[in-house]
């Protein structure tokens, strides 16, 4: 008795999406650092930085949200979890987020503070919790499958 194969994703764009995803996390970590140290100082630097930061992690975010979102609604449907889904809303979320935390970057240096700052911690949080679904749904199903 033979079985259909178990349906899988592409690896390449595992292998793309596994590279690139958390790079734009990083950027938006730096910039929400920067910003704190903005409020604390005010220090102009530490402002044009974080616009900077957040501007280069919206653009390294377009690649992997692209796989992420032919990968959980279009071609691998049968294969992705809910915890897919809400890590892809999480991150679609965080990235709007991350367009007004642009927009507040464009601003004068003062008219920064306190918008970029929450933002920042927005966006972060919202990529984060995202993270740590995939997480805790990758470790549940390595228990369940060796338990």
């Amino acid at each position: 008795m033979s079985y259909p194969p178990a349906p899988r994703r592409n690896a390449v764009a595992n292998a793309i999406y596994g590279l690139l995803n958390p790079i734009p996390f990083g950027f938006f970590v730096a910039a929400l650092i920067f910003d704190v140290l903005y409020a604390k100082s005010g220090t102009i630097l530490w402002a044009k930085s974080a616009a900077w930061l957040v501007s280069i992690g919206l653009v390294f975010a377009i690649i992997p949200r692209l796989v992420n979102l032919t990968q959980v609604w279009i071609t691998s449907r049968r294969i992705s979890t809910g915890a897919d889904h809400v890590d892809f809303w999480l991150n679609f979320v965080a990235i709007i987020a991350a367009i007004f935390n642009a927009f507040v970057h464009s601003r004068d240096a003062y008219a920064i503070i306190p918008g970029g700052v929450w933002l920042s911690a927005l966006t972060v949080a919202l990529i984060a919790i995202g993270h740590i679904i995939i997480a805790v749904r990758y470790s549940t199903d390595r228990e369940w499958i060796h338990g």
